[in-house]
This record gives structure tokens, C-alpha cells and sequence, in this order.
């Protein structure tokens, strides 16, 4: 086929899934199937596409990651004994359809099980990230749970595969520590690449040549990626160099998902024993839940990372993969695999986008979980007697809130889910606290009385954050003044349907504040 049909038909599909307020990876995913169908088959250049989109999607993750999220006990334990639960419960329940006689299933014996359960208990990082970013989750604190869970499971998976391979990490793979003052050198290197192309293009060589430092040694390329990624997490433009990389990634993974809908010809036998493996998935959140709130997490964040974490992972391809290229399986344990993981994403996208909603709808009833004591990082968010609260402390939140302390005093408060952005804040003086707008507990407090909140501003990166605010402050019949950030004239119209008393677009403003700042710095100059 054309390639050109091939983008139109994933671009319509894509485009049909975001008006019915899936996300567009889902039409992807749907574009694949039905380009197997027209006897399209996987490429080298698509593979390698895909492999490039998962290349920088890791190294992308390790920008933004803080390796002592991993030392927690809800990281590592977390994610531990999720697996060995998982990989337990499943093999069993297949050994069960396989007494049965249920088609494949009666010709697993408890090896082959233990190996089918392992590929099913990892989760996908690709769409967990892809979730979270489209909801600007990233640094929230469930969003760090559930991308250090992932990356645990990243590490047991370098493990597998180099056991099924039958090889060890070459001896040189002790050569890899070299990258450790060898980062000083890249981060010279990035100091002089200024903001443009070359930023961009220098990103994409890193990615890659952490894959390929990794992959040469026999190590899992992803995870190399990932680590130089890490290595380079405290340098200035490393937030800057992971949004310049945003596009191309987002562009690159289209054909992850394309890849994914191509691995296989789907008959209704195989759907079927998809479908029931798909049916498995609400096991695996009520684990993940359980566990995080056993390790003092609220039911809040517990249940907002279990949600991200639904569905199979991409891994389990590579399981399959490996399995049936030793022998151990049919190539059919490939297609239903493929179909499961395909199932899963479809189901768990609108999930996801709901996911503030069915927390808010069930909070109450699962409260009964929670544990006395709670971790400090996770406690409900208390304005105190602030009278003004800034929601987003980044560059738009930081300047509104000096301004507003400068006229008002100290009744101003500033509220950021990502700690790192809360401690440098508080560095420079500012009021600000760990908290989530989307946070019912916050909006609960929000109640009339003698010192109650007058202003909120809601100066968050993400539209759907202020919107979804928004929306907590009609519900909880908030009466004070509400103001909004956009980018775009119908997020304006929008945010006003809301309730949102004023909205600013931020191109806009960003002209008017740059003229009024040059009016007063130059008012002596300008008035002769």
C-alpha cells in the first residue's frame, strides 16, 4: 500500500477517536488491524520508526526523573510483589481453563503458564506516559508512582531477557560507568546548543546512542536511553530539551501503535481468548491499589496510579516473541497477546480520561482502605487562612503570585503538585505548598466563612487541569472569583461556560504585560 494511505487512514482513525473523546492512539491502535487487513505487513522502516518513538519516549522519562523516587518502598516492593501475585494468580487461572480443555490453554503446562502470566503482569509505559502527559501528570505524585512502578518492571525485564537469551551483559558492560563523569562533557556540549534545531537534533543523537551503548553491551537499549536521560535530569535545559523533543516523540510512537495493530491477522477464536485475558485487568488495578495504600499512600493517589497502570504492556510482545522463537509457544500466543494489549488500551483510555471523576464518584466508599498513618508527601492539602490561592507555580503562577503579594500581603498562597517546582519557590520566598488542584480534599475546604478563599487563580500549563478545576469549584458552590489561563480562543469560551469569571489568553497577555513593563521602565524616556 501507499504510504500515503497509510498516514490518511491512521489520521482519519485517530482523528474519529479524539472526537469521541478517546485519545488518538487508540484510533492508531484500530489503524493497524485495519491496515492488516488491506495486506499491509510491518516494515523495517516502520519497526525502526517505532523503536525510535520508544527511544525517545525513555529518554524523555529519565529528563524528568528523580532516581530517589525509586528507593521508596512503594516503588520498589511495589512493583515486586505486584509481579509475583500477578504471575502466581494468572498461571494458575490458565491452568485451570487448561483442565477445561479450553483450545490454546490445554496445552500450557505450568512452565509455559508461568512464562504466558509473566508477560501479562507488566503494564505499558508508552501509554502510561502518553495518559499522563496529555493530562500534565507527569510530576504529580501519582504520576510518579506509577512511572517508578514501571521502571522497576523496565529493570526486571533487562533480567528476563538476558536469562531467556541465554547470554549474560557482555564484560564490557562495566564500561558503562564511564557515562557517569562522561556526562559532564554532554552537558558542556549542551550548554552550547542553544534553543533551536540543534538542541532538538542533539536530544535525538543522545537517545539513540544511550540504545545503542546499552544494546552493543547486551543490555535492554530502552533502558539505556532511559539511564542517559537520567544522567543528564539536573542540567538546566533538561526540561527545555525534553519539551523541544515533545512533537517528534508523540510523531515517532504513531508507529509503536501502528506496529501493534500489525503483528497479527485477528480470527474470532483469538479475539475471544483476548478477550478474556483482557477481562484479568481489573485484577491487576485492585492489586496495584491495594498495595499503594498499604504503603500509606491516600486512596486518592492510589487509585489515580493503579487507573494508569490498566492494561498489558508492549513487553509482553517481547516475551512472546522470545518464547516462540525458542519453541516454548505457538506464534498464535503472539496474535492473542497483540489483541489483549490492543483490547486493554482501548478500554483503558477513557478510563483514564475519567479517571478525576470515577476518583471523586468512589472516594468515599473506598476510604476504609487507607491507612491510619499516611506518608508526609501525601497528606490532604489545608490553605490555611490564605484568602488567594494560586494554582501552577511555574513561570505564569510565579510571576502572578509576587504581584498579588505585593498589593495584598501574605494572604497569598501558591499550590504545585510537583515538588520540585514547590521547594525552589519556597527557595525565593514565595508561600507555596504540595497540592493538586484536581484534589477533592483541597475543594472541600474551600467553604464560606470569616477568612474564606475570595480569588483563585488557576495558572496551570494544562487546559484540562483548569477546566476540571473549575469544574470542583462550581460543585463544592465555591462563591468566590475564579480566574483562568488559556492558550486558545474556545478554551476561553469554554472556561467561561464554567463559571470562570475572567480568562486570559496568554499570547495575548504575554503582549500587553511586555508593553506595559517597557511603558514603566521607559515612562521618564517615553513622556518627553
Amino acid at each position: 500500500m501507499n504510504p500515503v494511505w497509510v498516514l490518511v487512514i491512521a489520521f482519519v482513525l485517530g482523528f474519529a477517536a479524539r472526537q469521541v473523546r478517546l485519545p488518538p492512539l487508540v484510533g492508531f491502535l484500530i489503524a493497524g488491524f485495519v491496515l492488516h487487513g488491506f495486506g499491509v505487513e510491518e516494515t523495517q522502516v516502520l519497526r525502526t520508526i517505532s523503536d525510535l518513538g520508544v527511544t525517545l519516549l525513555l529518554f524523555t522519562i529519565g529528563l524528568k526523573l528523580r532516581l530517589a523516587s525509586l528507593l521508596r518502598p512503594e516503588i520498589w516492593a511495589g512493583a515486586t510483589i505486584h509481579m509475583l501475585i500477578t504471575v502466581a494468580v494468572f498461571a494458575a487461572a490458565m491452568l485451570g481453563l487448561g483442565l477445561t480443555g479450553l483450545s490454546l490453554f490445554a496445552g500450557l503446562d505450568w512452565r509455559l503458564s508461568l512464562l504466558v502470566a509473566f508477560a501479562l503482569s507488566f503494564s505499558s509505559t508508552v501509554f502510561a506516559v502518553k495518559v499522563l502527559e496529555e493530562k500534565a501528570e507527569m510530576a504529580s505524585l501519582h504520576g510518579r508512582v506509577a512511572i517508578g512502578i514501571l521502571i522497576m518492571q523496565d529493570v526486571i525485564a533487562v533480567v528476563f531477557l538476558a536469562a531467556s537469551q541465554g547470554m549474560l551483559p557482555s564484560p564490557w558492560a562495566l564500561a558503562l560507568v564511564a557515562l557517569i563523569p562522561f556526562r559532564y562533557l554532554i552537558m558542556k556540549v549542551l550548554d552550547r546548543c542553544g534553543h533551536g534545531e540543534l538542541l532538538i537534533l542533539f536530544g535525538m543523537f543522545l537517545a539513540v546512542a544511550g540504545y545503542e551503548a546499552f544494546h552493543v553491551v547486551r543490555l535492554k537499549g530502552d533502558l539505556g536511553a532511559l539511564v542517559l536521560g537520567v544522567l543528564l535530569a539536573s542540567h538546566p535545559k533538561a526540561g527545555e530539551l525534553a519539551n523541544s523533543l515533545l512533537g517528534f516523540k508523540d510523531l515517532f510512537l504513531i508507529g509503536f501503535f501502528l506496529t501493534i495493530g500489525l503483528s497479527g491477522a485477528p480470527t474470532l477464536e483469538l479475539v475471544g481468548l483476548a478477550a478474556l485475558l483482557a477481562v484479568a485487568v481489573p485484577f491487576k488495578v485492585a492489586l496495584y491499589f491495594l498495595l499503594l495504600t498499604r504503603f500509606k499512600l491516600r486512596v486518592r493517589t492510589s487509585l489515580l496510579a493503579s487507573l494508569s497502570l490498566a492494561n498489558y504492556s508492549e513487553f509482553g510482545l517481547i516475551v512472546g516473541a522470545v518464547a516462540a522463537s525458542n519453541g516454548w509457544i505457538g506464534n498464535e500466543w503472539l496474535i492473542i497477546i497483540a489483541i489483549a494489549l490492543s483490547i486493554t488500551f482501548i478500554l483503558a483510555s477513557p478510563v483514564n480520561s475519567a479517571a478525576h471523576a470515577l476518583e471523586a464518584r468512589f472516594s468515599q466508599s473506598l476510604k476504609r482502605f487507607e491507612t491510619k498513618v499516611r506518608r508526609p508527601d501525601d497528606q490532604p492539602l489545608d490553605p490555611g487562612d490564605a484568602q488567594f490561592v494560586i494554582f501552577g507555580m511555574g513561570r505564569i503562577g510565579g510571576g502572578a503570585y509576587d504581584v498579588m503579594r505585593g498589593r495584598y500581603g501574605d494572604i497569598v498562597i501558591g499550590v504545585d503538585f510537583d515538588i520540585g517546582v514547590v521547594q525552589c519557590n519556597r527557595e525565593v520566598g514565595r508561600n507555596v505548598i504540595v497540592g493538586d488542584a484536581t484534589d477533592p480534599d483541597f475543594w472541600a475546604r474551600v467553604a464560606p466563612g470569616p477568612r474564606k478563599i475570595r480569588l483563585v487563580m488557576l495558572a496551570m500549563p494544562n487546559y484540562a487541569e483548569n477546566m476540571f478545576a473549575a469544574r470542583r469549584l462550581a460543585a463544592s458552590h465555591y462563591g468566590g472569583l475564579v480566574a483562568a489561563t488559556a492558550q486558545y480562543p474556545d478554551q476561553m469560551a469554554e472556561l467561561r461556560k464554567e463559571g470562570v469569571d475572567a480568562v486570559f489568553n496568554l499570547f495575548a497577555e504575554a503582549g500587553a504585560g511586555f508593553a506595559n513593563h517597557v511603558c514603566e521602565r521607559f515612562k521618564d524616556e517615553l513622556s518627553g
